[in-house]
């Protein structure tokens, strides 16, 4: 699977998932990291990306998004270290995976 990773998740957050076998890039990795939701928005649909996100707004945009719209992985999480956001996010990953596979639009993980 190919992810974006959001400016207010770490660029560690893309690196763990390249090295669990998964394409992934944080917008600061493709020039967006200071850009506007609509071209994050525009680039995940335009390669396929699976928006991951802390942005509410990704979660809004797409419940009013026309057909092509990414898929929004919303990480309803507070603040926390890049060590435990991630041992947080690990075992949470398969499920993710399944419903993304399955053809869930927005997956909203707590």
């Amino acid at each position: 699977m190919r992810f974006l990773v959001d400016a207010q998740l770490p660029s560690a957050m893309a690196r763990y998932l390249a090295s669990l076998g998964h394409q992934a890039e944080h917008v600061s990795d493709v020039g967006m990291l200071d850009a506007d939701d609509s071209p994050i928005w525009d680039y995940a649909v335009a390669c396929g990306a699976i928006v991951l996100t802390k942005d509410e707004d990704f979660p809004h945009r797409l419940s009013q998004a026309p057909l092509k719209a990414p898929v929004v992985v919303w990480l309803r999480v507070g603040n926390a270290s890049r060590r435990a956001l991630l041992e947080w996010f690990g075992p949470l990953l398969p499920n993710i995976v399944l419903l993304i596979e399955n053809g869930e639009k927005l997956i909203e993980v707590r």
